[in-house]
């Protein structure tokens, strides 16, 4: 059962939407979760959070409506050197920060260009998640990028938004599944997202679940690395305390 979901967004991160944290809160305790974590796009998106917004952030509750609440941000890597979107000040007093490359932010370079644009921002400040590293527009060397996540700390992410029909992300399942076969051979935890920006799909992971299933057993990937099962797991792999 998935007991939790932290890479969702409400209405800071700009896209048009207009949901609060509290209805994101709210959904979570509908659909059973029982963590939830707001991770906002970073400043250089239009319209999303300033530093100021992240400053405020980490003196909200930590608890709404029955479900405990952590507050992060996805972070935008600004270029191959690594550098991220939000003071390292703040980012300090973050629970945690996803690391991300969006084409409005970074210009798609090449694999090696691309990797260590994701290994070097693993250095900043809170950087615990790597976000959608399946997206065909930014090649990785995912041995690569595993092995620095296994050295760094960091989780992989499996991003269902971006198996959903539709997705701008097109073509990512064979990238997911070349990932999963190198975080398996690494052992690096992986962690299941919704990616949702409103309640509608806070907690939606259907698709990741359903590909997992498919490839569980082939790739030989152990349960014990899917983050979303064990909030204590979670938590410890997080690094909340430091």
């Amino acid at each position: 059962m998935i007991r939790l979901d932290v890479h969702t967004h409400c209405i800071s991160s700009g896209h048009g939407s207009t949901c609060t944290i509290a209805d994101m809160a709210k959904a979570a305790q509908k659909k059973g979760l029982s963590l939830l974590g707001i991770s906002d796009h970073g400043p250089s998106t239009l319209c999303a959070g300033t530093n100021s917004y992240f400053k405020n952030l980490q003196m909200a509750p930590k608890n709404r409506y029955g479900i405990e609440m952590l507050y992060g941000v996805e972070l935008n890597i600004l270029d191959y050197s690594g550098k991220v979107d939000l003071c390292r000040h703040v980012l300090k007093g973050m629970d945690y920060a996803i690391i991300s490359m969006h084409t409005k932010n970074i210009k798609p370079g090449n694999t090696l260009e691309n990797t260590n644009a994701y290994i070097n921002a693993m250095d900043q400040p809170k950087v615990r998640i790597v976000g959608h590293p399946d997206d065909p527009k930014f090649p990785v060397d995912y041995k690569a990028l595993a092995e620095a996540a296994k050295v760094k700390g960091v989780m992989l992410e499996i991003n269902n938004a971006s198996i959903m029909p539709g997705s701008y992300r097109k073509d990512a399942i064979p990238n997911i599944i070349q990932m999963m076969y190198w975080a398996a051979y690494y052992e690096v935890p992986v962690l299941l997202s919704s990616d949702s920006h409103g309640p509608k799909d806070v907690g939606n992971v259907k698709g990741s679940l359903a590909l997992l299933n498919a490839y569980q057993s082939i790739l030989d990937f152990p349960d014990k690395l899917i983050m979303n099962y064990d909030i204590d797991a979670f938590k410890k792999a997080l690094r909340l305390d430091s």
